[in-house]
């Protein structure tokens, strides 16, 4: 491919795959490449070079970022890989994106801002002059966003402690590091300032902010902030309040002093909504997961979080055919899924991830029984899902509108409190009884819940 023409600015395109953990990373590559004057463009044909963010947790994620490379590599040539995937070894022991890839100019692990842009320095020289006040998505304090200009992901560490046997994330990404209190509320500020309205607060291990540091004490504002899980939920919903926006909390372990936050949910600070990663209820499956909880504590907390704050939806998601799962301790999951009254459940089959120890486990189960028992799962999780959402039925609830054609005079789509993007359900906006009546795609309107189908509730317009 030709250089840049000289005076034009290099274009880098770009793709993300994967989690929103992933995607932040990919926000942070964007800001970087636009603050040095990159363009950056979705397609491969025509750029400069291309930079692929991979996922490489489980089978089907890891052939997805091996494929794409492969476009990348036939439509562009001047390819650079980071990401998860650039991480993990092959079958050689060396490098699984060079072994298959070979041409790839530069490959990299995940969260390597620096490490990417050093490759890209090396194969397309950094432009000058940048502009960045005119570049699509760009926010002040927080830079470039792939997500919708009304939601935005916050990512507030990196890495995980735990050592969960079907897991090759810490491997990958390494031990727990929070970021800084202050650091994180400016870039919070920032995007509420930027006109976003839900702020999605993720990391592998949210309820364990802080813990590298001994929850030590930070400054934001010149006052003392200590970097712990509730100083961080009640600085964002301090935050939150003076833009009317919506702070919602995932991947937090049910640690006991997560207790702590159930109060700024049950005052409406933040949305009284967990995204809890449960992975099964038996004590057994759990021991053999290596996972910090208890099936038997679980149903504990979920009651008494239900009774400091009724409202409250939980999402969580497990994994059906573990290595070892016989039936009886997959029906107790199926039993624990009925009595914890799970709001929002998604399951994988059991994947066999390479690397993961759970691999080396007696007791492998065949395909089929995998895909089985997720398919069986899934059934009793939607019965529970619909059931409940029977109960919203005739209540008026705020919903932020994600999409308004014609200005929704035709209706629309939205969220409620209990609905987090791209995986939990939609409330679907029929057409406004009044025809003066519009929608804005990042607002908020009142809606009357009329109906309820699939994992989507039937709304109109209040």
């Amino acid at each position: 491919m030709n250089a840049p023409t000289p005076g034009s600015a290099p274009t880098v395109g770009f793709v993300s795959l994967g989690c929103p953990k992933a995607l932040t990373d990919s926000e942070l590559i964007l800001t970087q490449l636009s603050a040095e004057g990159y363009r950056t463009s979705k397609t491969f044909a025509g750029a400069d070079l291309v930079i692929v963010n991979t996922c490489g947790f489980i089978d089907d994620a890891v052939k997805e970022s091996l494929d794409t490379i492969g476009e990348a590599l036939a439509e562009n040539g001047r390819v650079i890989v980071t990401g998860c995937l650039g991480a993990k070894a092959g079958d050689d022991g060396g490098n699984l994106v060079r072994q298959i890839h070979p041409k790839v100019l530069a490959v990299t692990g995940p969260h390597a801002t620096q490490e990417v842009m050093d490759a890209v320095h090396l194969h397309v020289p950094k432009p000058h002059d940048p502009f960045v006040d005119l570049v699509p998505g760009f926010v002040q304090g927080a830079g470039i966003k792939l997500t919708p200009k009304h939601y935005a992901y916050l990512k507030i560490s990196e890495g995980c402690n735990h050592r969960c046997s079907f897991c090759i994330i810490p491997s990958m990404r390494g031990d727990l590091v929070s970021r800084p209190i202050g650091d994180v509320l400016n870039e919070a500020r920032a995007l509420f300032e930027g006109g976003v309205k839900e702020l999605l607060v993720i990391s592998q291990d949210t309820s364990a902010y802080g813990v590298d540091v001994k929850y030590r004490t930070g400054f934001w504002d010149g006052k003392p902030v200590k970097t712990r899980m509730f100083e961080l939920c009640e600085a964002l919903a301090t935050l939150a309040e003076q833009h009317g926006a919506w702070v919602r909390l995932h991947y937090v372990y049910p640690y006991p002093h997560v207790d702590e936050v159930l109060p700024l949910m049950a005052a409406g600070r933040i949305l009284p909504y967990l995204d809890v990663p449960f992975q099964h209820a038996h004590p057994d499956v759990l021991k053999r997961m290596k996972r910090p909880a208890s099936g038997e504590r679980n149903l504990e907390r979920l009651a008494a979080w239900r009774a400091a704050c009724p409202e409250i939806v939980v999402r969580s998601t497990f994994i059906a055919g573990f290595p070892g799962e016989t039936e009886a301790e997959f029906e107790y999951l199926l039993d624990f899924l009925k009595e914890a009254q799970i709001d929002r459940a998604g399951c994988f089959a059991y994947s066999p991830v390479t690397g993961a120890t759970a691999n080396d486990l007696p007791g492998a189960l065949p395909a089929e029984v995998r895909e089985e028992r997720r398919a069986r799962f899934m059934a009793v999780a939607e019965a529970v899902s619909v059931q409940k959402l029977q109960r919203r039925v005739g209540a008026t609830m705020q919903v932020l509108v994600d999409s308004a054609p014609a200005l929704g005079r035709k209706g629309g789509v939205g969220r409620s409190y209990a609905d987090a993007p791209e995986i939990d359900g939609t409330v679907r906006l029929l057409p406004p009884e009044k025809a003066s009546r519009t929608l804005k795609v990042g607002e908020f309107t009142k809606a009357r819940i009329v109906a309820v189908e699939g994992h989507d509730l039937i709304a109109v317009p209040a």
